[in-house]
């Protein structure tokens, strides 16, 4: 009998929790004008830091939003990773 692999549906127009990485730092301040994403920032030594965003997004539109917002701040996007679902 032929193994079936399960998939995963992810839902483009509902809530969800996302971590986003970005090369670089981001100052706290700015988690407002991140759909208020926790934001936590770590050294790396001497390759810089990488700032972490963990937070619920309303749906794909916003989180579109917030990645074109972190390419506008000329942050290096690491991964954008869904976590589950609100």
């Amino acid at each position: 009998m032929p193994q079936t692999k399960s998939r995963r549906h992810y839902a483009f127009d509902r809530p969800g929790n996302y971590r986003i990485r970005v090369e670089g730092f981001l100052d706290k301040s700015r988690s407002e004008s991140l759909g208020d994403m926790r934001i936590s920032t770590a050294s790396r030594g001497d390759q810089g830091s990488v700032t972490v965003l963990d937070g619920c997004v309303r749906d794909q539109a916003e989180l579109v939003g917030l990645v074109n917002t972190l390419y506008g701040l000329h942050l290096t996007l690491l991964s954008v990773e869904y976590m589950d679902e609100e």
